[in-house]
């Protein structure tokens, strides 16, 4: 086998592509704007919403690659480099999970739901700077974000160094 379940494909783009754009809904929009802005709310729904399909996608991408058949972990004659490649794999799961928790902390902490989805008219707080769980949210975003990094530049050494194909093992296609 040669590719990874067709499901895992899928769900690596949809969630590399919900990763991103909430890293820079994050780390751009909602940090540049002030929480007396009434354009905040908007804001965090959306930012919200997102975070949590981004979780509970992710959690079901976990099962999906526990329970199917994937590929050899790739070889480049280098024990430590193939370690740090699988882990790294594993790093996206909890850093993202992590993240996700964080955030749904932070939220219920700063009273958020009722704020941002429900009717009750409440302020938000003057800032989320005051709950650990947001620090933490915006420390695990940044290391979410050097690991994509990372993980983008090994697969451009992969592409174009190196040549080995690597990419199509998380592309569609024949799994055989």
């Amino acid at each position: 086998m040669n590719r990874y379940h067709p499901v895992l494909v899928a769900l690596h783009w949809i969630l590399a592509l919900m990763i991103i754009l909430g890293l820079v809904m994050g780390g751009n929009v909602l940090s540049n704007t002030p929480n007396t802005d009434p354009q905040k709310l908007l804001f965090l729904k959306i930012h919200m919403s997102a975070g949590i399909t981004i979780l509970v996608l992710m959690v079901f991408r976990l099962v999906v690659r526990l329970l199917t058949k994937k590929p050899a972990p790739a070889d480049i004659g280098h024990s430590l480099l193939n370690r740090l490649g699988v882990a790294t794999h594993y790093l996206f799961y909890v850093l993202v999970i992590l993240i996700g928790v964080s955030g749904l902390v932070t939220a219920n902490l700063a009273g958020l739901p009722d704020i941002v989805f429900g009717a009750s008219g409440a302020p938000l707080p003057a800032t989320f700077d005051d709950y650990p769980s947001r620090v933490a949210h915006g420390i695990l975003g940044f290391v979410l974000l050097l690991v994509i990094i990372g993980h983008v530049s090994a697969f451009l050494y992969h592409q174009f160094l190196r040549k080995d194909r690597l990419f199509s093992r998380m592309w569609f296609g024949n799994r055989h």
